[in-house]
């Protein structure tokens, strides 16, 4: 009985990670509204086409799954990080606790990667973007980063300050994305490594947190 159960469970824990996959690829590469719960299914090789119901429920619960799956090494990355800049004063440290742990994630999981291109995706739908912003918040560290980030910054407007924040995240986001679909389509891009491509972001971030405010 016990090592039927243990069979059993090995076995969902295979399916659902297959469908997380496929879900993510398709959600990327089309678009989250594009792809159905049934075609997720289907790509999956499922022959039940109601799966994705199955073990995720709605599509809402299914993309904060995926998003899920990935925060916790993106987690880990950024608790290492923060941990080896300490108190910091330099705003360069905090920025790149801010761009490395998504770059390095990415960099850790190979060829093709999907999930950059996942993020942009969810993060321009209005009724899903929601979901990433909440995960994001459920997140110690990135608290702990945004607190150390802004004591070493000039003081800005509040309003100046939410912009510039606004503009850092979609430049991350996209910035990854694109990186991602040139690799995925195998054309050139402006820097050879996640490392470097890390590093051209944090430079770009420094100057637009530290510009002068008219």
């Amino acid at each position: 009985m016990a090592d039927g159960t243990t069979v059993r469970t090995e076995v969902v824990a295979g399916t659902r990670e297959l469908i997380l996959t496929t879900a993510e690829r398709l959600f990327a590469e089309l678009g989250v509204h594009a792809v159905s719960n049934r075609r997720v299914s289907e790509a999956a090789g499922q022959g039940n086409n109601a799966a994705v119901g199955y073990h995720f429920g709605t599509k809402a619960d299914l993309v904060r799954a995926i998003a899920r799956k990935h925060a916790e090494r993106v987690e880990g990355n950024r608790v290492r990080l923060l941990a080896e800049i300490g108190d910091s004063a330099d705003v360069r440290d905090w920025v790149s606790c801010l761009v490395r742990p998504n770059t390095e994630h990415l960099a850790a999981l190979g060829s093709p990667t999907w999930h950059a291109r996942f993020c942009a995706q969810v993060m321009t739908d209005p009724a899903l973007h929601r979901i990433m912003v909440e995960e994001s918040l459920n997140s110690p560290s990135l608290r702990q980063l945004v607190d150390g980030l802004w004591r070493c910054l000039p003081r800005l407007p509040d309003e100046v300050r939410a912009e510039r924040a606004s503009m850092a995240r979609h430049l991350i986001l996209h910035a990854c994305a694109e990186r991602e679909r040139a690799l995925a389509e195998n054309t050139p891009t402006p820097r050879a490594s996640w490392h470097d491509a890390a590093t051209g972001l944090v430079d770009a971030i420094v100057g637009l947190l530290q510009a002068p405010a008219t």
